[in-house]
């Protein structure tokens, strides 16, 4: 008897195989560890952090570079502890760490020799928070992928101009090519000096979407530097050619609510970014949290249609992680260590996600994640396996449940109040004995 499990191992090595013709093995390793991973911290901390109005205060606020690197000469985030950080993701139950080496404003969160405008040459602060932090990411097993803006409201050479940075008081000139070299050299920085990396996570191309990128030079140089480094570009379009990662902005993949997502979803692996409130930078009177009840079911959600979340924190100005980004954390952690293995190294289940929930497999194992449903009926379609036993995944107690051609029909435990999400396994075979 061929299982579920076996014709899916099949599909996807004849899959691999097809990818195996243009893309090595290092990557493609990469990407299904990246599939398996399921979870990830974003981290945007930079200048900006400083005024407590999100990562965009230098364009909302109309700021010239000038009156710009002088608030950067302040920057002295003197309780930054990346192990605490490391601690905090490990937790919250993420396998990877993405954070912001250089944003749009510029200023590089690192140590550069392509311009003094970084935090150990501009700053008092003088250390390096990425080195330390990928040392620590290290020695802890997390995976660290280095955020980096290709828009920049500072560097002069970022001419003709895109559709932001406007107002900072840049001359009317510069070089194009100048500033692509001045990319690719800090890029073959991060890429030599802070050891393996997970990858690199663009971003800003939209300021721009016309240019030229020169992206085949500069995916080329990512993957001969680090073979098995991951290219994340968030600029809003279907994957391109180079590219391992497809991610979605405040959506979950195809869905674009935010409005400027594309609909279209590639081939290759999938990431939801979400912010815990309304910024990705520290807003001090950003007040509007996510309940850990929606963050987990977005970390369903996106499970349920084969993807990733990479969810954000951003830190206050002294480098310390505030309280309510703590605590929903720590509490999406508790959740994982018991519910985790129907989302760790998981692909989405034969239902997509329904408004009552979603489904996820692992070979012939198929997770239901029944977030909201009044009653205690749940009626699914065809599972595309023979359904031999439901039971729930906390405490193993057997479900009663029905099959017939039109689909599965669960009887659901009553609910508890403080549950986030029902779980029920649905072992299978893949035809009726």
């Amino acid at each position: 008897m061929i299982t579920l499990g076996a014709v899916i191992a099949l599909c996807q090595s004849t899959t691999g195989a097809a990818q195996a013709n243009d893309v090595p093995p290092e990557r493609l390793a990469a990407r299904q560890w990246f599939q398996d991973a399921k979870f990830g911290l974003f981290i945007h901390w930079g200048v900006y952090s400083l005024l407590g109005q999100g990562e965009w205060v230098m364009q909302n606020r109309k700021m010239t570079g000038s009156e710009y690197e002088w608030l950067a000469t302040t920057f002295n985030p003197t309780k930054f502890d990346a192990r605490a950080w490391v601690d905090l993701a490990r937790a919250a139950g993420v396998k990877y760490i993405t954070i912001t080496s250089r944003h749009h404003d510029g200023f590089s969160m690192f140590k550069t020799a392509a311009t003094p405008y970084n935090i150990v040459d501009w700053t008092p602060f003088r250390r390096d928070p990425l080195k330390e932090l990928a040392d620590e990411c290290r020695r802890q097993g997390i995976k660290l992928f280095f955020y980096y803006s290709q828009l920049d409201w500072h560097h002069p050479d970022y001419w003709p101009r895109g559709n932001t940075g406007l107002e900072t008081g840049r001359p009317a000139r510069g070089d194009w090519n100048t500033y692509l070299n001045f990319m690719d050299r800090q890029l073959t920085e991060l890429l030599t000096h802070y050891g393996p990396l997970g990858g690199i996570w663009f971003d800003g191309m939209w300021d721009k979407p016309d240019a030229d990128w020169r992206l085949p030079q500069t995916y080329a140089l990512i993957h001969r530097l680090q073979p098995a480094a991951l290219i994340v570009p968030n600029h809003h379009k279907a994957p391109l050619p180079g590219e391992d990662v497809q991610t979605f902005e405040q959506d979950l993949p195809g869905a674009n609510t935010a409005g400027f997502n594309t609909t279209e979803i590639g081939a290759l692996p999938t990431e939801t970014s979400l912010t815990m409130n309304g910024a990705w930078g520290f807003n001090i009177t950003d007040r509007n949290y996510k309940s850990v009840s929606s963050l987990v079911s977005t970390l369903v959600r996106a499970a349920g249609a084969g993807g990733n979340l990479l969810l954000n924190v951003g830190p206050r100005p002294d480098g310390t992680i505030q309280p309510e980004f703590v605590e929903r954390l720590h509490e999406i952690g508790r959740w994982l260590s018991t519910y985790g293995r129907s989302i760790y190294g998981t692909r989405a289940g034969p239902v997509p996600p329904r408004a009552w929930g979603a489904t996820t497999r692992r070979g012939d194992t198929i997770f239901v994640h029944v977030l909201s449903w009044p009653d205690r009926i749940l009626a699914l379609p065809p599972v595309g396996a023979h359904v031999r036993r439901a039971s729930l995944l906390a405490g193993g107690a057997p479900l009663a449940f029905s099959e017939t051609t039109a689909g599965v029909t669960l009887t659901l435990p009553a609910r508890r109040q403080d549950e986030y999400d029902q779980v029920i396994v649905l072992e299978t075979t893949s035809g009726r004995d």
